[in-house]
């Protein structure tokens, strides 16, 4: 899966935009907070997901991809892990990993910011 896909993937989530609140890296959003870090065009094609509601769920990942999954940086402690593309994860788990992203975040907003469905 390419960035320009796993990009277009996410915007098919309702309520989805893009936005770039630091130079040059790009994220998607639904409502004010972000579920999808896809950081610069330039840079190796990964994506940052929430992959789980805790620390010790989002380590799975790590421990079933060791070579292309890893603790994000800052957020990590959170369950955030960035996800590297094109290696030994396959694109039906990375829309996998996209899709619960979205789905965690959505059910931390606050109702008036939800999307309709």
């Amino acid at each position: 899966m390419t960035r320009e896909e796993l990009q277009a993937y996410c915007l098919t989530k309702p309520g989805a935009w893009l936005d770039q609140p630091w130079e040059g890296d790009v994220v998607v959003k639904v409502g004010s907070r972000i579920f999808a870090f896809l950081g610069s065009a330039d840079g190796t094609a990964t994506v940052g997901v929430k992959c789980g509601p805790t620390r010790e769920v989002a380590d799975e990942w790590l421990h079933r991809f060791p070579g292309d999954a890893r603790m994000m940086p800052y957020i990590g402690r959170s369950g955030w892990n960035t996800l590297r593309t094109g290696g030994a994860i396959g694109d039906d788990e990375l829309v996998e990993a996209v899709d619960g992203s979205y789905d965690m975040v959505v059910a931390k907003l606050p109702k008036r910011e939800r999307p309709t469905v």
